[in-house]
């Protein structure tokens, strides 16, 4: 198999990062996704802010290496395994998940950009950005139902650890965005012109 096609996405919390991917994903074949979703470190092991909550929103909560050497492994047509991560939901099961080295991977996380080893093996980075207003919002209905978070603790992280990061690390990375996706209501137009382009 000849190299792959290694896309970055990358955006603020609640930008339409994860919707943007779901709909590609469905129109384009051949295509793998290599999330840092999955690479955050133990629960135990997170940093903590000033009032002893975990802040799963700085460099240190991502396993880095781990994922930098998984990308490299798929980017040489190897296939890799790793366990779930289910966001501190303790309803969730976690399984084991296989991700296959195809034509086109994607590589999608808040820091994507921003860490320059992995900026280096990315062939077209796509950055996606949204109002404050709608990624709170897109933040507190995703979290209440996915993840079990109540109100108070999606207002806390996200005022103490999801802005603060936003503004340190992922909207300066929009810099080095080959392409930028306005999300203010929906991104289609830009999906149906990424969709052709990868379709050829």
């Amino acid at each position: 198999m000849s190299k792959p096609l290694v896309i970055g996405v990358t955006g603020g919390s609640g930008s339409g990062k994860t919707r943007f991917i779901k709909k590609l994903m469905s129109d384009v074949p051949d295509v793998s996704l290599h999330s840092m979703d999955n690479y955050y470190i133990e629960r135990g092991e997170q940093p903590r802010d000033k009032m002893g909550i975990e802040n799963f929103d700085t460099l240190d909560s991502i396993d880095k290496k781990r994922f930098i050497n998984d990308l490299k492994k798929l980017i040489k047509g190897e296939d890799i395994e790793l366990k779930e991560y289910t966001y501190n939901n303790d309803k969730a099961k976690s399984k084991i998940i296989e991700i296959k080295s195809s034509p086109i991977i994607l590589v999608e996380g808040i820091f994507t950009l921003h860490l320059k080893e992995i900026r280096d093996l990315l062939d077209l980075k796509i950055y996606i950005e949204a109002p404050g207003y709608l990624m709170l919002k897109r933040r507190i209905i995703r979290d209440a139902e996915e993840r079990g978070y109540d109100l108070n603790d999606v207002l806390y992280r996200f005022e103490h650890h999801v802005t603060p990061s936003f503004q340190k690390y992922i909207s300066p990375s929009k810099k080095w965005a080959d392409i930028i996706i306005p999300n203010h209501e929906n991104f289609d137009v830009a999906l149906k012109v990424i969709t052709a382009f990868l379709n050829q």
